[in-house]
């Protein structure tokens, strides 16, 4: 019955899907050591990129390296990946973590928005000649596609974890809060012979204070005035000692923090290029949208075949790429079989399309967004916005798959594809003998194909739900039938409106 291979779909997946889903993978070495590591993070920060960081800042610690270097080439990206990535790095306890704004024919030279937060997330920074850091704003895409400010929440938490990573590296903390927050000014000021940097609330406490005896402030000029975001040249970073000093190769950079040359280089392999493509949201839409059809059609063709393995395919694709970003675990998976299992419900325990089918589909809708993102609740703007954007990826492809399906079945029966992925069969008997008039079977074989036109036009009813495909009986005779429509009930009026060979099709009356 397509019931029992629905099921077995359902129970094939969940044997797959926990076994790769429920453990982390374990961490394998390459074979590589070196006292110093470097790890590069290049392009837009993505949650490949913080998967990709995370497995080989894992292996430099697993070798035994003392140093660990990330080379940063990036105008920025998600805020969730960078969290992640910045996250990691303040974990890592046995190596000195050194970040390297990089430049060269092949970077851009900059460690803006995400960057500067994975470069204070450091404890010590270096930058080649020529290079900057800072700019560290949230920022999201607005409806016209131009990015915008994020609200006041979204700010202020970046502002304190920015803050937070400064105070911890012992980096210029008001520095780095002034490359989040536009209302923040910064002044260079010259206390005692010793230049610092300071706030205009600091500075004008501290004059404050000069008056009744402290020391004087000499205020030099302003390094990030209120209304605009810090951003530092490779210069200024070390003028006002949020990096160490400048390196622009990677000899000068080991010379300078005191490690051995040559260092072991992490690069990128074809796995995290699939990893990324897979991911994307244009890829997942398209997966969905291809197991969702391909269980219509393992529900409607004889035996298990090509559209159920498809669909299996399609699925752990979609959560096993979430899986490798740390995205998915048991909720994911038992929130989409549960909303497999009510289709089933729906489709062969209480046919129509009512609540069952409505809470199936939105459990699955709900399971494929989860796996998309690294929470279940929104707490911050940039969160809400993320949840938006998967929502709308997971919504136009089950719109799509609907549509598909819907497509199908209205111009399958013309498409001679299909033809072959829908139950044709005539039954003419069973181990006890022929099947006779009346019989929940198909009219005798005598009847032959072509005595079949013969029925075009004529009324009769469902014998069993036609889903599409299921028995009809005319004139006292059954026949297997395919309804021009997504089901009908037994009892329901029907009339045959095409015959191909051994192929009935109607039409509800």
């Amino acid at each position: 019955m397509k019931f029992h291979r629905l099921f077995g779909l359902c129970l094939f997946f969940a044997a797959v899907a926990f076994p790769l889903f429920s453990q982390a993978p374990a961490e394998a070495g390459d074979g590589k050591t070196g006292a110093a590591w470097i790890i590069p993070i290049r392009g837009d920060i993505e949650p490949s990129l913080a998967a990709f960081v995370r497995r080989e800042g894992g292996k430099a610690q697993a070798q035994g390296a003392r140093y660990i270097i990330f080379e940063i080439d990036t105008f920025g990206g998600r805020v969730d990946s960078a969290l992640q990535i910045t996250s990691f790095i303040t974990s890592i306890k046995n190596a000195r973590t050194i970040a390297w704004v990089n430049s060269g024919g092949d970077s851009m030279g900059v460690s803006w928005s995400a960057g500067a937060l994975i470069a204070l997330a450091c404890q010590d920074i270096y930058m080649a000649a020529g290079t900057s850091l800072g700019a560290a704003a949230p920022v999201t895409i607005g409806a016209d596609g131009q990015s915008e400010g994020t609200g006041e929440k979204t700010v202020a938490a970046v502002r304190s974890q920015i803050a937070a990573l400064a105070e911890r590296n012992k980096h210029p903390v008001e520095l780095a809060r002034a490359m989040v927050d536009y209302d923040v000014e910064i002044w260079e000021v010259l206390v005692e012979g010793e230049l610092k940097v300071l706030s205009l609330q600091e500075l004008e406490l501290m004059e404050k204070d000069a008056q009744t005896g402290g020391p004087e402030p000499q205020r030099r000029g302003v390094i990030s005035p209120k209304g605009k975001l810090l951003s530092l040249t490779s210069g200024e970073a070390v003028r006002y000692g949020l990096a160490r000093g400048l390196a622009d190769d990677r000899e000068s950079l080991l010379a300078a923090i005191g490690a051995p040359s040559p260092a072991v280089e992490s690069v990128p392999g074809a796995a995290d290029e699939i990893v990324s493509i897979l991911t994307s949201a244009p890829v997942q839409a398209l997966l969905i949208i291809l197991g969702l059809v391909m269980i219509f059609l393992e529900i409607n063709s004889p035996g298990f075949g090509i559209p159920g393995v498809t669909a299996i395919i399609a699925f752990v694709t979609v959560f096993g790429s979430g899986a490798m970003l740390g995205r998915v675990g048991s909720l994911e998976i038992v929130l989409f079989l549960l909303g497999l299992g009510l289709l089933v419900v729906e489709i062969f325990v209480t046919p129509g399309f009512g609540f069952m089918g409505i809470s199936g589909f939105i459990l699955i809708g709900l399971s494929l967004m989860l796996s998309m993102q690294d929470f279940v609740i929104p707490r911050f703007d940039w969160e809400w916005t993320m949840m938006g954007r998967n929502a709308l990826v997971v919504f136009t492809g089950l719109l799509a798959a609907v549509t598909g399906i819907a497509v199908i079945v209205l111009l399958g029966p013309k498409i001679r594809l299909f033809n072959r992925l829908t139950l044709q069969t005539r039954l003419t008997g069973t181990a006890a003998g022929p099947l006779q008039p009346g019989d929940q079977g198909n009219a005798p074989e005598a009847a032959g194909a072509e005595s079949y036109q013969s029925l075009v036009g004529k009324t009769g009813v469902a014998a069993t739900t036609l889903h599409p495909v299921g028995r009809v009986e005319i004139d006292g005779e059954v026949y297997e039938a395919q309804a021009e429509g997504l089901f009908a009930e037994p009892g329901r009026g029907v009339r045959v409106i095409r015959v191909r060979g051994n192929n009935i099709t109607v039409r509800l009356v």
